[in-house]
């Protein structure tokens, strides 16, 4: 193993292990000011209940997630100083970008939403939980903006092999940065309503707060069936969106060894570079061509329309991009399978199986999040800036004794870390929602759950 391995690995890991907290606190975020906004106009206190119970768990991920992603700026000097001295001025300014909006908003309006429940208005506390869900989107702004800049590099000139800035509104707003966006958003909001769905039918399984775990679980079935296909949607364009700019990727994506018309999409397969041929391959005649152009006829890019140097691992992101996508498919069956359940089954819980389903559901949107950077990160393979750096011309001069000791350290502690956020995460869980008072106008009524029938029935 040398450096530069070493070095990816070790990045590959934090940013894969950072990645799924702020996946749900975007989610989280965005559902709290959803519930704060209706207790506001209701006044029903079972959306606060909601609130105070959901929040706890987006306090934990919050605070897990910030700790654990201080560290990839460092890792960009520490194990990539080369590409620091190249595109430092680009990456450093949207990095601090990220820092002084977003961050600043999240950390100072924070405190607000955990503790000024007792000390400021209602509607100023709703303004900050507004504030903090904007905070939580604005930083995947900058920073799928910095990482979309190096997906597809514009607004800079490259001299002396230096990246100099010319256009920032060209830089931020590069080509495939609006599609990377609203995919990633996306994303976290379909993975966060498929977690409430796995914890709301962990209470109902067990017959534990059904009012408000039924409450909670109608919400995330509406709102996966209506996200999942929106986010098909959006996968299509940025698919699209990549072809144009990065023809090898998608080529690796699909397991095209040759630029062809009609071209088979290729559904299983084991890539072989050796022999450049898919042993094994189930294929549907004509659809590739029909999804990445929109003609039957279509000419697509194959790999070999590039040296065999500039090929990423080809069996690799077609792999990961298969786990995406079934993942993706899957939670878009669940979210209809739900929907019909829920409307056929008006007044009365879905069947034990269908609950069951959403506990083993719980952590599929992860798992796509982390499938779907992969695909973007190997995909981009051999550069580091596409088609203007690459990976090998990057990483620092160390030693990989170094670097295998530091990353045999990140393991440890992220193991640590990730064992005591999932212990006080089942803790909140199992203790469930705590009581609040009810609002005087609505004291003496019966507290009915979302299916129609009055808890404890």
């Amino acid at each position: 193993m040398d450096t530069l391995l070493l070095s990816r690995l070790q990045f590959g890991f934090t940013l894969s292990f950072h990645i799924l907290f702020p996946t749900l606190t975007i989610g989280l975020a965005v559902f709290l000011a959803i519930l704060e906004g209706l207790w506001l106009r209701t006044r029903n206190p079972e959306y606060k209940r909601h609130y105070l119970f959901w929040v706890k768990i987006f306090t934990l991920t919050f605070g897990v997630g910030v700790v654990s992603g201080i560290v990839l700026s460092y890792e960009f000097g520490t194990n990539f100083s080369r590409f620091s001295a190249a595109a430092g001025g680009v990456i450093g300014p949207l990095l601090s970008y990220e820092v002084l909006t977003a961050f600043f908003m999240e950390a100072g309006f924070l405190g607000v939403m955990l503790f000024g429940w007792n000390r400021v208005g209602p509607k100023l506390h709703y303004t900050a939980t507004i504030l903090v869900a904007l905070g939580t989107m604005m930083s995947a702004f900058w920073i799928i903006s910095a990482n979309s800049w190096m997906q597809t590099p514009a607004g800079t000139v490259l001299k002396d092999g230096v990246f100099y800035p010319v256009n920032w509104w060209h830089i931020v707003f590069n080509p495939s940065m609006p599609f990377r966006v609203v995919h990633m958003l996306l994303a976290a909001l379909l993975t966060t309503g498929v977690f409430i769905a796995g914890v709301s039918a962990w209470f109902l399984l067990r017959k534990r707060e059904p009012a408000f775990a039924a409450r909670s679980f109608v919400f995330a079935i509406v709102a996966i069936a209506i996200l999942a296909p929106i986010q098909i949607i959006a996968g299509d364009q940025s698919g699209l969106e990549a072809d144009k700019y990065q023809p090898v990727k998608v080529a690796a994506i699909e397991g095209r060894w040759r630029s062809m018309a009609g071209a088979p999409l290729v559904l299983f397969a084991w890539p072989n570079e050796n022999t450049r041929h898919n042993d094994f391959a189930l294929e549907i005649p004509y659809a590739s061509s029909l999804i990445v152009k929109h003609s039957l006829r279509g000419v697509v890019t194959g790999l070999e329309s590039v040296p065999a140097r500039d090929w990423p691992t080809v069996a690799l992101v077609f792999w990961v991009f298969r786990i995406m996508v079934g993942l993706g498919v899957l939670m878009l069956a669940f979210g209809w399978m739900g929907a019909v359940l829920l409307w056929r089954r008006r007044g009365r819980a879905p069947p034990a199986w269908f609950l069951r389903w959403a506990l083993w559901m719980t952590p599929a949107g992860f798992i796509a999040t982390v499938a779907g950077w992969w695909t973007a990160e190997t995909g981009r393979q051999p550069w580091i800036v596409y088609g203007l750096m690459r990976t090998a011309d990057a990483w620092s001069p160390l030693e990989p004794q170094r670097v295998l000791y530091s990353f045999l350290a990140f393991i440890g502690i992220y193991t640590v870390v990730m064992w005591a956020y999932l212990y006080y995460l089942l803790k909140v869980i199992r203790k469930g929602p705590a009581e609040t008072a009810p609002h005087p106008e609505i004291e003496h009524a019966p507290a009915r759950h979302a299916f129609g029938g009055i808890e404890n029935e």
